[in-house]
C-alpha cells in the first residue's frame, strides 16, 4: 500500500495583506513573477495590476478553475504540485503564500543551482522564516554564496482565513551580485 497523500492547509491571505506583500515586493511591467500556492488569487490580483507576467502555481483542482475563471488569459496558470515545479528558464521573482507544509521542497527548489531566482517574498511560518534567514537552513552554505536572505514583515494570524495556529512572517530572498 502506498503512502498516504500530503494534507496540506490552506490560509488565504486578506486582500490587504496581499497588496502590502506585493507592494513590499516592488516588482512591476514585464517582470516574471511566481505565485506559488496560489489558492483564488489573493496574490495574483495584485501582481497583475503591476502588469508583471504572472504565473500562478496551484496544484488543487478547485481552486485551479477559479483562478483560470477569474483571470483567464491574464496568467499563465501551472497546475502542479509546487514541490515539483519547474522553474523558468529567464531571471524571475517569487511573490507567494505556499502550503506551510512544503516550505523547505519549495525554497529548495528556488535556490537550487542554476535557479534563475532574483527575488523572492515568501509567506512563511515564523519558526522557517528566522531559520532560513538564520543561515541555519538546509544547503545554506551553497545558497548564501548567491542569495541573501533576511526577515520580512511579521504577519498577524488575522491576515488569514482561516488564521494558522502559529504566528507567520515574511522570508526576503535577494540575489547577490552576478
Amino acid at each position: 500500500m502506498g503512502a498516504a497523500p500530503r494534507r496540506w492547509g490552506w490560509h488565504r491571505l486578506s486582500a490587504e495583506w496581499a497588496e502590502r506583500l506585493v507592494t513590499a515586493s516592488g516588482v512591476g511591467p514585464g517582470d516574471i513573477v511566481l505565485d506559488i500556492g496560489a489558492g483564488t488569487g489573493a496574490l495574483t490580483a495584485p501582481l497583475v495590476s503591476t502588469g508583471a507576467r504572472v504565473i500562478a502555481v496551484e496544484h488543487h483542482p478547485e481552486r485551479a478553475r477559479a483562478l483560470h475563471d477569474r483571470f483567464g488569459d491574464g496568467i499563465v496558470l501551472v497546475r502542479t504540485d509546487a514541490a515539483d515545479l519547474r522553474l523558468p528558464r529567464r531571471p524571475f521573482h517569487v511573490v507567494a503564500n505556499p502550503p506551510f507544509a512544503i516550505t523547505t521542497e519549495v525554497l529548495r527548489r528556488l535556490l537550487q543551482p542554476g535557479s534563475r531566482l532574483l527575488t523572492a517574498h515568501l509567506v512563511l511560518l515564523e519558526g522557517a522564516a528566522r531559520r532560513w534567514s538564520s543561515g541555519r537552513a538546509p544547503g545554506a552554505t551553497r545558497w548564501s554564496q548567491t542569495h541573501l536572505a533576511s526577515l520580512g514583515p511579521a504577519l498577524p494570524r488575522r491576515a488569514f482565513t482561516p488564521p494558522p495556529r502559529v504566528a507567520a512572517r515574511v522570508l526576503v530572498l535577494r540575489r547577490r551580485s552576478w
